[in-house]
Formats: C-alpha cells, structure tokens, sequence
C-alpha cells in the first residue's frame, strides 16, 4: 500500500527556518540542537521577550519556536548525546543540525568496519557529498528533515521531507520519550 506522511507544516517550518539560519552562517558548522516549544506558550510566559523577537503576532499563533541548545562539548558527536537527553513537558519537539558525508549506494559494500577508517574511506570517497541535515520531531509524532548539499548550495535545492533521515529521527524520538529511568539529562 503506497500512502504519504502527513507533514505537519509548523514543523516544517521550524525545521526550515533552522536551516535558512544555519545555510547563512556557512558550512563546516559544529552539531547543534534545538528546543522547539509553542509559540503560544511562549508568548504567555515571556511576552517581553516574544514582543522583542515579533512572535507575539497574530500569524505566529500555532507555530514552533526553535530555542538554540549550549553549544556540544569539543569532540563529542550529536548521536553520542542524544541518548543522554531528555525534554520538559514544555517543549513540544526538538530539531537538530548536522553535517555529514554521503556516499553512494555503491559503496555500501566497501566501507570498512572500524570507525575510523570508515570516516576516512568517507572523506577520500570520489563520489562522496557533503550535506546539512536538520531534522525535527514532535511530541505528537511528526517528523520532518530538510537536507542541503554542499555541490547545490542554494535555497531552491534544500530537499526536504518526513522521513529522509530515519535513524536521526528515531535518536531525537527518544529524547521526547517519557522515561521511567530518571538517568537521563534534562536540557534547558
């Protein structure tokens, strides 16, 4: 049966703008994560604050706004952290930003099993293509991913969709999960 996800589009939004911010400040950017709370909310709470940044406008009812996360410690990858986190009730979703390689289908049989070596066949690859992802999700199982390549470095060439990124979005899932573990971290 062949069926579309529903794009749920103040998602879609959020995950855009994110990108837009992070395509103006240039490639070679470190991982970043993103709170993504409702903007409705927000507006009852800090509503000096979402008066200085015009999100207390009427078109603003029933979108997402992303809250830039501290910067991740020197060396430690985006999918090493995600596990660790866990959201307060507030924060309806998160999203997060990450720049990686891609190669081919072709060479799936060729990278080799220690890390890395792998992220040196990677970068040496001919045919490997650097890209940003963003990917966010919410509490209420939306999903959406938007994904530029470094080759078509241009807005009109920002791919996006509900589910191109799948192992990243399960990762950021989770962090919405409610936990019986309390050894996860809360973020801001």
């Amino acid at each position: 049966m062949d069926f579309e996800l529903e794009i749920d589009p103040a998602l879609a939004a959020a995950v855009l703008e994110i990108e837009k911010h992070h395509a103006d400040a240039g490639w070679d950017q470190p991982a970043r994560l993103y709170a993504l709370v409702d903007t409705s909310r927000l507006v009852a709470h800090e509503p000096a604050l979402a008066s200085a940044l015009g999100l207390d406008e009427p078109r603003e009812r029933g979108s997402l706004t992303p809250i830039e996360q501290d910067a991740l410690d020197a060396g430690q990858e985006l999918e090493e952290l995600l596990p660790s986190i866990s959201w307060p009730d507030g924060v309806v979703g998160c999203a997060a930003v990450v720049e990686r390689l891609v190669l081919p289908p072709a060479a799936d049989g060729q990278i080799p099993d220690d890390p890395a070596e792998a992220v040196e066949f990677a970068r040496e690859h001919p045919d490997r293509q650097e890209v940003r992802i963003v990917a966010g999700v919410t509490r209420h199982a939306a999903s959406y991913c938007a994904v530029r390549l470094r080759a078509h470095d241009e807005d009109a060439s920002v791919m996006g969709g509900p589910d191109l990124v799948p192992s990243l979005l399960a990762l950021l899932r989770a962090t919405l999960e409610d936990e019986s573990d309390e050894s996860g971290e809360t973020t801001q």
